[in-house]
C-alpha cells in the first residue's frame, strides 16, 4: 500500500492510498465474495434440507408447513432483490453485505429457538433477507465494480462457492447428530459472524476507493491515472428499461429459470418414477450444483473473449441438450449427458447475464438493473416447479412438463440473435 500524491484543479494536493502489489486487489474481494457464497449456500440454501426430519419430529409438523418456509425464503429473495439492487447503487455494497451477514447470523440463532411455527417463519424471513444480502445481486455488484475486461473469470470464480456449497450438506448432517439441531444452528450462527465480519474488512465497494482502475489497469501500474466516473454505456436509467435488449434478458431469465427450478425440485420425484433408486436419485440432485461450475468457469471465461451473445446462445444449447437427456433417458448413460450439459449451461448464465449488463449499460446502474433481472428470475423460479407439479397432478406424468420447457428454451435461445451487441 502506497500513498499517492496528486494536484487538483484548484491547484491544492490530493492524497490517496493505493493498493499495491502482484495480485491484483479485485481478486481478494473475489475470495471474500467466494467464502461468503459457500457458506451461506452450505447453511441457508441447501443445508436446509437437513433440518427436516429433526423438525417434523419434535413439533409434528407437515412437509407442508416446514416446506413453506423455504417458499417464503426463495419469494423474499426475489421480491426484494430490485429493492437491494436499488440499495446497492445507492450506499454501497459494503454496507449491504454487513447487514447481511448479521442478518443471516441472527435469523440463524433466533431459529435455534423457535417453539413455535410463526417464529420459525419469521425466522426465515429474516434469513431470506440476510441471505439477499450476501448473495447474487448484491456480491455480483461489488465483483462489477472491481472488474470489466476480466468480469466473466471473477463472476465464475466467485458464484462457484454457491456450486460448491452443496458438498457441504454432509458437515451440517455431522452437527445436526452430533449435537442436536439447535445447538448446530446456534453454531452456524456463530461461524457467519466469526468468517462473514472479517471477510468484509477485505471489501472494498469500487477500485478508485483504493487508487486502482478495474481490472488493475493504469498508467505506470494499478490505478495511477485520472479517473471517469461515467464510461461508455452509462445510460439514463429510464432508457435502458425499455431498451429491447435489457427487456429480452429479463424474458430470457425467467424462462431459463422456470425450466431450471422445475428440474432441480422434482428431480427425485421423477427419477423415482422411472425406477432410479432414492440414493441414486439424491446423489444425481446433489451433483446439478456442484457440475454447474464447470459452466460458471469455463462459459464465464470464455464470456471475456466472444461475443456474450453466442456464448449465452451456447450456454442455452447445452441446457436444451440436457433436458432432451433428461426427458428421454432410453439408457441410464443419458443421465450421466444430462449432468454434463444442463447444469452447466444453466450455471453459466448466472455469470453472462451479469456480464453482459455490465458491459452493455455500465455500473452506475448496475445493481438496480441486474436487482430487476433477479427479480424476474425469482418469477420464474416460482412458475416452474408449480407448474410442473400442477401437469403431474394432471396427467400422471412428467413428460409433457419437460417437453413444454424444451420449447421455452428454444425461444429464449432464438431471441438472443435480437440483442444488441456490445463491446467493452
Amino acid at each position: 500500500m502506497v500513498t499517492i500524491s496528486e494536484k487538483s484543479g484548484d491547484g491544492g494536493e490530493i492524497i490517496r492510498t493505493a493498493y499495491t502489489g502482484k495480485i491484483f486487489y479485485g481478486w481478494w474481494i473475489v475470495f471474500a465474495c467466494f467464502m461468503l457464497c459457500l457458506y451461506v449456500g452450505s447453511v441457508v440454501m441447501f443445508g436446509f434440507t437437513a433440518f427436516f426430519e429433526p423438525l417434523i419430529r419434535e413439533f409434528g409438523w407437515s412437509y407442508t408447513q416446514v416446506s413453506f418456509a423455504a417458499s417464503l425464503r426463495g419469494m423474499e429473495m426475489g421480491i426484494f432483490a430490485p429493492l437491494i439492487g436499488l440499495c446497492v447503487d445507492r450506499v454501497g455494497p459494503r454496507k449491504l453485505l454487513f447487514a447481511g451477514v448479521i442478518s443471516t447470523g441472527a435469523g440463524l440463532l433466533i431459529l435455534s429457538s423457535t417453539h413455535s411455527l410463526w417464529t420459525f417463519y419469521g425466522a426465515f424471513l429474516l434469513l431470506g433477507l440476510g441471505a439477499g444480502g450476501c448473495l447474487n445481486v448484491v456480491t455480483t455488484s461489488v465483483i462489477a465494480n472491481w472488474f470489466r475486461r476480466n468480469l466473466g473469470k471473477a463472476l465464475g470464480l466467485m458464484s462457484s462457492g454457491v456450486g460448491l456449497a452443496g458438498l457441504f450438506i454432509p458437515v451440517v448432517v455431522f452437527l445436526i447428530d452430533s449435537y442436536g439441531w439447535r445447538t448446530a444452528l446456534v453454531i452456524l450462527g456463530a461461524g457467519m459472524w466469526i468468517m462473514g465480519i472479517p471477510l468484509l474488512l477485505i471489501v472494498r465497494n469500487t477500485p478508485e476507493e483504493c487508487g486502482l482502475r478495474p481490472d488493475g489497469d493504469g498508467e505506470g501500474g494499478e490505478g495511477t491515472g485520472p479517473v471517469h466516473k461515467k464510461q461508455r454505456g452509462d445510460l439514463r436509467f429510464r432508457d435502458i428499461v425499455t431498451n429491447r435488449s435489457f427487456l429480452i434478458l429479463n424474458v430470457i431469465d425467467l424462462t431459463r429459470l422456470a425450466a431450471a427450478t422445475a428440474v432441480m425440485v422434482h428431480v427425485m420425484p421423477y427419477l423415482g418414477h422411472l425406477g432410479v433408486s432414492r440414493t441414486t436419485a439424491g446423489l444425481i440432485a446433489a451433483a446439478i450444483p456442484v457440475m454447474s461450475i464447470a459452466g460458471r468457469l469455463g462459459l464465464g471465461w470464455l464470456g471475456d473473449l466472444w461475443d456474450k451473445r453466442y456464448v449465452m446462445i451456447l450456454a442455452l444449447f447445452c441446457m436444451i441438450v440436457g433436458l432432451c437427456a433428461f426427458a428421454f433417458p432410453a439408457n441410464r448413460w443419458l443421465i450421466c449427458l444430462f449432468l454434463l450439459s444442463f447444469p452447466p449451461g444453466w450455471g453459466s448464465m448466472n455469470v453472462l447475464r451479469a456480464s453482459y449488463l455490465r458491459e452493455a449499460f455500465g455500473k452506475e446502474n448496475f445493481g438496480t438493473l441486474l436487482g430487476i433481472t433477479a427479480g424476474s428470475g425469482s418469477v420464474g423460479a416460482v412458475i416452474g416447479p408449480t407448474s410442473a407439479g400442477w401437469v403431474f397432478d394432471v396427467t400422471g406424468s412428467y413428460h409433457f412438463v419437460w417437453l413444454g420447457y424444451l420449447g421455452v428454451l428454444i425461444i429464449g435461445m432464438v431471441l438472443i440473435f435480437y440483442m444488441q451487441r456490445y463491446r467493452c
